[in-house]
């Protein structure tokens, strides 16, 4: 990481045509830390990482000519300069190409950006591909691999961009729970000190890795306290234990 990653900024209201998404909404993100974004499902956290990212217009495209998507606000870095270039996005889907092993999946941002990663570039994706645990694989095609497997390639992948500022969309989702937990603690240890906003629908996921805890709801936005430990937080730790049960009650209450 070459530059020291910038706060991030994101404020407005979002619209499909003339229907209102979500918002007006402020949500900002400390510099150097990690904020994890719950929600009930439609409420819009997707499309808050779709906007930074500056995606969101091709999240939608086709889907309405005449109601496209629109945001009335702001989404940016709070050191003024663009956010482009600076971002590595995790998506829902791994957006893996077919084609292509894990090894060049896990290079291929560098590929489309016509750099050369050498043997340097290859040997961190080997190591990055054993830290994720599919050592041995690296020449398998994404045909050949498992849902949790492939999202451990997407991963691997945005490691591998060494970007001060990165989006995620549920990275973890397709994992069992032991893997799950150890995903969280290589993403926690390797992405220290970057600006991360992650989407999660897992409340004791939240309660391990957040520095700051956000639950967007159709009304607006609620804060709630994390665990006062250094993250990544023990998942059976009082502390994460009693966030996990008041995140997952204050769900509850949204739906």
């Amino acid at each position: 990481m070459t530059l020291a990653p910038p706060g991030l900024v994101f404020s407005g209201t979002v619209r499909f045509g003339t229907n209102v998404l979500f918002g007006p909404l402020d949500v900002a993100v400390p510099a150097g830390q990690w904020c994890c974004l719950l929600g009930p499902s439609g409420v819009g956290k997707s499309t808050v990482l779709q906007c930074l990212a500056g995606i969101a217009g091709q999240a939608r495209a086709g889907t309405d000519a005449q109601a496209p998507l629109t945001h009335d606000g702001a989404a940016r870095a709070d050191d003024g300069r663009p956010l482009h270039g600076r971002i590595a996005l995790m998506a829902q889907s791994d957006m893996l190409l077919p084609w292509l092993t894990v090894s060049q999946n896990i290079m291929l941002g560098a590929r489309l950006r016509g750099q050369r990663t050498g043997k340097a570039g290859r040997a961190r994706a080997a190591a990055l591909i054993a830290q994720v645990g599919l050592e041995g694989l690296d020449h398998r095609k994404p045909a050949d691999l498992s849902g949790g497997q492939r999202q451990r390639v997407a991963l691997a992948r945005v490691l591998f961009e060494d970007r001060p500022v990165v989006l995620l969309d549920e990275p973890f989702s397709a994992l069992d729970v032991a893997t799950r937990a150890r995903m969280q603690d290589l993403a926690a240890q390797s992405l220290a000190g970057r600006t991360v906003l992650q989407v999660t629908h897992d409340p004791a996921e939240a309660a391990r890795l957040g520095h700051r805890i956000v639950v967007l709801t159709r009304g607006g936005m609620i804060e709630a306290a994390p665990p006062d430990a250094p993250t990544p937080r023990a998942p059976d730790a009082p502390q994460t234990l009693a966030t996990t049960g008041r995140l997952t009650r204050m769900l509850l209450d949204l739906t």
